[in-house]
C-alpha cells in the first residue's frame, strides 16, 4: 500500500496499514538550522507559503507527505473597484474604492519582523455594505498561468501522499483574521446582526464559487478552509450561528466532486468540538493539544465521535522542555489514545526552536508506535 492510499484509508475511516505521520514547514513552522543536513539547509534556504519546503523535509524524515497549496483560483476587483496602494515608510497603505463607499487597510512591516494590521478595512457598520460590495464585484476565475504548476506539485509528491488545497475560512473567520479584527467583529455582531448577514451572505456565496473551482481541479485531494478558530477570538455562539452551516455547504460541494472537506483550527477548541460534530467536514486540521491547546485526543475523540479525522502534532514538539523519556512517553501516550488509527494523522510540524536532531527522535517514536513501515 502506498503513503497516498493509506492515508485515504484513514479519511475514509478505514483501518490503515501503519497510522499516517506526515511533515509540515512554513515561514512560520521552520525547524532550527543548527547541526542540519546542507543539502535540506539549502533546500529550505527561503522557505515561502505555499512552496516544496514540506515535500523536502517530509523525504528527508521518511515521512508521509500532506502539502500544503494554494490553488490557482485567481480573485480581483471588478471594473467597477478601485485599488490603490502606496507605501509610507514601513506601512502599506490600501484603499479600495467600492460603489457603496470607500475601505481602507494599514499594515505595518518593522524591519526584521512580521507584518502586522494596524487598521483594518472594517471600523464601523457602514464598512459591511462596503466590503459587501467588493465582494459582489469580485471577478473570480482559474489563474491559466499556474495551473501547470499545480500539475507539477502532483507528479512531485507522486503516491508518496495528498495535496492539500488552501482556502478562505468562514466569513466570521475572515473578518475576525483579515478585515476587522476580533473586538470590532464582536461588536457588530451585537451591534449590526443584520448587516453582518447580509455581507456574509454575499461572502458565502462567492466563495462557493471559489471552493467550487478549487474541486474540481485535477491535482486537488483536501480543501481546507483556513479558519484559525479558537475560542480566543469567537464563541461557540458564534461559530453555531455563523459557521455551521457555511461549513456543511463547503464540504458538501467537496464531496460531491470527490474530495475531502479539512477545518483548520489553531488554538483552543474543546468546547467547539459538539459544534463541529453536527458538521459534516472530514478532518479537524491542526487539531492543538496541550500545552498549546485544552484538549487531548482522547477527549477529543469522544466529542467528535466516530466521523471527524483528528489530524494534530505531538505537544512535545512544542513544549518548551526536552527530556527524551517524558518526549518518548508523550508520543506513546497519544498514540494510544488514537485507537486504531482510522480516525488520527500525526503531523511533524517544524517548530524553529527545536533541532533536526530532537525532530528525528519524534519522528522514530511516531515511526515505532505508528508502526511506519
Amino acid at each position: 500500500m502506498t503513503p497516498r492510499e493509506n492515508l485515504f484509508r484513514v479519511l475514509r475511516h478505514e483501518r490503515p496499514q501503519w497510522i499516517p505521520v506526515t511533515g509540515h514547514c512554513d515561514p512560520y513552522n521552520q525547524p532550527n538550522r543548527d547541526g542540519m543536513d546542507p543539502d535540506l539547509a539549502k533546500q529550505l534556504e527561503n522557505v515561502r507559503w505555499s512552496d516544496e519546503s514540506t515535500v523536502h523535509l517530509s523525504r528527508y524524515l521518511g515521512l508521509d507527505i500532506a502539502d500544503w497549496y494554494w490553488p490557482p483560483i485567481s480573485l480581483k476587483p471588478g471594473p467597477n473597484v478601485v485599488e490603490e496602494s502606496w507605501t509610507d515608510g514601513n506601512d502599506t497603505i490600501t484603499t479600495w474604492h467600492t460603489p457603496a463607499g470607500d475601505l481602507r487597510q494599514v499594515v505595518r512591516q518593522p524591519v526584521g519582523g512580521v507584518a502586522y494590521t494596524v487598521e483594518h478595512f472594517i471600523k464601523t457598520a457602514d464598512d459591511l455594505a462596503r466590503m459587501a460590495s467588493y465582494y459582489e464585484n469580485l471577478v473570480i476565475g482559474l489563474d491559466q498561468d499556474r495551473l501547470p504548476d499545480l500539475q507539477r506539485r502532483r507528479e512531485l509528491i507522486g503516491d508518496a501522499g495528498i495535496l492539500l488545497c488552501s482556502m478562505a475560512g468562514t466569513p466570521l473567520s475572515e473578518l475576525i483574521r483579515r478585515y476587522a479584527g476580533v473586538e470590532t467583529t464582536v461588536y457588530l455582531t451585537a451591534d449590526a446582526p443584520d448587516a453582518v448577514h447580509d455581507l456574509f451572505k454575499v461572502m458565502t456565496r462567492r466563495q462557493i464559487e471559489s471552493h467550487s473551482l478549487t474541486a474540481s481541479l485535477d491535482g486537488c485531494d483536501v480543501i481546507v478552509g483556513v479558519d484559525d478558530t479558537s475560542t480566543t477570538t469567537q464563541s461557540p455562539a458564534m461559530f453555531e450561528e455563523y459557521c455551521v452551516d457555511y461549513t456543511n455547504r463547503m464540504a458538501d460541494l467537496a464531496h460531491a466532486a470527490g474530495k475531502f472537506y479539512f477545518h483548520h483550527s489553531c488554538g483552543l477548541i474543546k468546547d467547539l468540538l459538539p459544534l463541529y460534530r453536527q458538521t459534516r467536514m472530514d478532518a479537524v486540521h491542526a487539531f492543538t493539544v496541550p500545552p498549546i491547546g485544552n484538549v487531548t485526543i482522547a477527549e477529543g475523540r469522544r466529542r467528535l465521535g466516530d466521523r471527524i479525522t483528528i489530524m494534530t502534532s505531538p505537544h512535545a514538539l512544542a513544549d518548551i522542555k526536552w527530556e527524551p523519556n517524558t518526549v518518548r512517553a508523550s508520543v506513546r501516550q497519544m498514540f494510544e489514545e488514537a485507537g486504531g488509527g482510522d480516525h488520527f494523522i500525526m503531523g511533524i510540524a517544524a517548530y524553529p526552536h527545536r533541532t533536526m536532531e530532537q525532530i528525528k527522535f519524534v519522528v522514530d517514536c511516531c515511526r515505532e508506535f505508528g508502526q511506519l513501515p
